[in-house]
């Protein structure tokens, strides 16, 4: 654990050093950094995830790259569903919204198409991996 953790807060310092661009393994690929309070702590926590832009909103996917189990952000959001959004030099409050139904298929089978390691995540695992709209919140 303290390895990710480790891992999350030197991507964070780098997103918030180069306006929300990061190198390594997220060269290219659209991140976002998510804030949310926690469930049982209320202690706010920041998660770097990727992205896909649907519209004015965006969607984030609660893959934990295939694991058993949902990633803490997830169960953050079904807690507290006001969160905070950063994305290139942006940031603002957003509500986190899961998705069902057909909406959410076709959104995950979208970012499984760009990304196929989300594909792969959804093979390895036999819990249905959440997709989550961040509509932002207006002033």
């Amino acid at each position: 654990m303290a390895d990710r953790t480790d891992w999350n807060r030197k991507t964070i310092e780098e997103f918030r050093s180069n306006g929300g661009k990061v190198g390594g393994i997220w060269e290219g690929r659209p991140l976002l950094l998510l804030t949310t309070i926690g469930a049982r702590s209320g202690q706010h926590h920041t998660t770097p995830t990727m992205y896909l832009r649907d519209g004015d909103r965006l969607l984030v996917f609660a893959s934990k790259a295939g694991a058993p189990t949902h990633p803490d952000w997830y169960h953050n959001v079904l807690a507290h569903p006001e969160v905070t959004v950063e994305v290139g030099t942006e940031t603002y409050k957003a509500t986190a919204t899961p998705l069902t139904g057909e909406e959410r298929d076709r959104l995950y089978a979208k970012q499984a198409e760009l990304y196929p390691q989300f594909a792969d995540y959804q093979r390895k695992t036999s819990r249905k991996i959440p997709v989550v709209a961040l509509d932002r919140q207006k002033d």
